[in-house]
Parts: structure tokens; sequence; C-alpha cells
């Protein structure tokens, strides 16, 4: 339930070619440390990868666990992206509604984001694709540097098998 189907250092280096070839026709994408860094940042290419992705049909929407409604709005609104907010992943509820916004089958959808408990975890439990990148900048918090340490532990198990 922990392991990632995918692993690449940021979203930007996955491209249309590995979806297509991997069955998947929608992204259902992180925001925090995925798509903007802890300041709030895009990840540079941002708008242009999803350009390029909806260009090739690639359906996409946001989920975020983010209760900041406006943030995660803002983010959709420059990419032109349906969102959701607060979706607590790994619980199913928000996943859910994400795949009904999309209208796409789980198993031609990859879930996107950095972190292994609600990104990766998430996406196994409604058998989606999951892709785990690499945060796009460091943690901010004595929790999230502890979170980190454990998800590296976790990794680093599940590495080979």
């Amino acid at each position: 339930m922990l392991k990632p189907k995918a692993r690449f250092d940021k979203i930007t280096d996955i491209d249309a070619k590995f979806l297509k070839d991997n069955n998947i026709n929608a992204l259902i994408l992180d925001v925090d440390n995925t798509l903007i860094d802890m300041d709030k940042r895009p990840l540079e290419n941002l708008e242009k990868w999803i350009e390029n992705l909806k260009k090739q049909n690639i359906k996409i929407c946001i989920a975020s666990n983010s209760i900041r409604k406006g943030k995660v709005r803002n983010v959709a609104k420059k990419l032109d992206i349906p969102f959701i907010y607060f979706s607590t992943k790994p619980l199913k509820r928000g996943l859910k509604k994400a795949l009904e916004i999309i209208q796409e089958n789980p198993e031609n959808v990859a879930e996107i984001g950095d972190q292994l408990f609600t990104d990766v975890w998430g996406a196994n439990r409604l058998k989606m694709f999951s892709i785990l990148t690499k945060p796009i900048s460091p943690e901010k918090t004595k929790l999230g540097e502890i979170k980190r340490k454990i998800e590296k532990i976790f990794l680093e198990k599940t590495k080979d098998n």
C-alpha cells in the first residue's frame, strides 16, 4: 500500500509518452511541494507542462489536503484545471470526488504527489497508478522533518521490492 508504482524527481519530468505507455488518461495532482514550493512559488515550467498534457487529451484535476481553499483555487485557476481542497488523503472521499470530476476509471488515473502517507497510500487504496515525486523544497516544521525521515525509512525498505 505504501509502494509507489513510479518515482520521479519532479512532476514536470513525467511526459505524455510515459502516461500513455501506462494506460493513464488522467491525472490527480497534489499541490504543496508538488506543484508549488513551501513559499507558494510554482515549479519551473509547470504551466507549459500542464498545457502540453492537455494537448495530449490528458484530463487533470487537483486534490489537495490543504484547508486553504484560496491557495488551492489560485493554483488551479492559473493552470485552468478543476480542484478539490481538504481532500483528506489517504481517505478515499476526496480522491473519489476527483475521479467524478475527471470521469475516468481509477485504473486509468495516476495520482501524483510528494508524500508517501497521503498521495501514494490514497492512490493505492483506490487502485490508481501512484507516482511519488521528490518535494520541491525542504519542510519548514519539525513535524514535517520527522514525517520525511519516516517516509525515507519506508521508501528504502520498498526500493527494490
